[in-house]
């Protein structure tokens, strides 16, 4: 299945998912998933780094590649690439973005049949709209499917996609959960300092919840005066935003109270 391009064309520095279709001596030629399936040539120059000896041991028809654009030919509508210029962690990332744009797409394409409606249609009520929101269409399905309605209403999706999009989202997308964890560091001589603390601890985790109903806050104990703080949920947004009024509150009310405070982020 190739998806549907908003332009005819892609830009040159442009990285783009392809499908190898013909291996030559001289270069190979492929078709861009991304671009409808329109046809682009790899030069045998562009393939590694190093010198291929051999290019049908490197390429194989229909093996799934990430390339980079090179050249762009608009009045012939043809374009070279390169598989060499593309690095380890561009090729992951793009490749990602594929297959979740990928399932995106059969899925709203799915209930656009169910509606009445075409493949163009689905892609400019949704899956562009969903894009220019969110980023891509598979983050505005996850989004549809934490917060409901209002994610497809704020992406301008037309009201008669609202709730199939939604029972589709529901069925078929599984949201991952996410965590960001931090060592809050609360230290005192006072005679109530276990008092000060709980204190300190309970408002904090208190200001954390009331940054969004979609995240879960731990808060316990490493070993006095060490306290690790876990907020877990589905979006990023909402964790650092929660994150950061647990540690504004915990700082600020350890100042009232006379408590030294700190806190150290863990990499996850």
């Amino acid at each position: 299945m190739a998806l549907k391009p908003r332009k005819p064309l892609p830009s040159v520095g442009e990285l783009v998912v392809g499908t190898i279709e013909e291996v030559h001596d001289f270069g190979a030629y492929l078709t861009l998933d991304d671009y409808g399936g329109i046809r682009a040539f790899l030069p045998w120059s562009e393939i590694a780094s190093r010198m291929v000896r051999n290019i049908h041991a490197v390429l194989k028809p229909e093996q799934k590649v990430v390339v980079k654009v090179i050249r762009v030919y608009r009045n012939r509508g043809q374009v070279d690439v390169s598989l060499k210029r593309v690095s380890d962690g561009e090729k992951r990332r793009k490749m990602m973005w594929y297959k979740r744009t990928l399932k995106a797409a059969t899925l709203i394409e799915m209930t656009a049949e169910k509606l009445g409606k075409s493949v163009d249609d689905a892609y400019k009520e949704v899956i562009w709209r969903l894009e220019d929101t969110y980023g891509d269409a598979m983050t505005g399905l996850e989004q549809a499917v934490i917060y409901g309605e209002k994610a497809l209403r704020d992406a301008g999706i037309p009201e008669e996609w609202i709730q199939p999009l939604l029972e589709v989202a529901k069925r078929h997308v599984e949201v991952r959960s996410v965590r960001i964890s931090g060592i809050l560091t609360l230290r005192t001589t006072a005679p109530d300092g276990v008092e000060r603390i709980r204190k300190i601890l309970l408002q904090a985790r208190e200001a954390g919840k009331s940054a969004s109903d979609n995240v879960t806050i731990r808060i316990y104990t490493v070993g006095a005066p060490r306290y690790r703080v876990d907020v877990q949920g589905h979006d990023y947004r909402d964790l650092e935003e929660a994150l950061s009024r647990i540690v504004e509150t915990a700082k600020s009310l350890a100042g009232e109270l006379e408590v030294e405070s700190g806190f150290e982020r863990l990499k996850t």
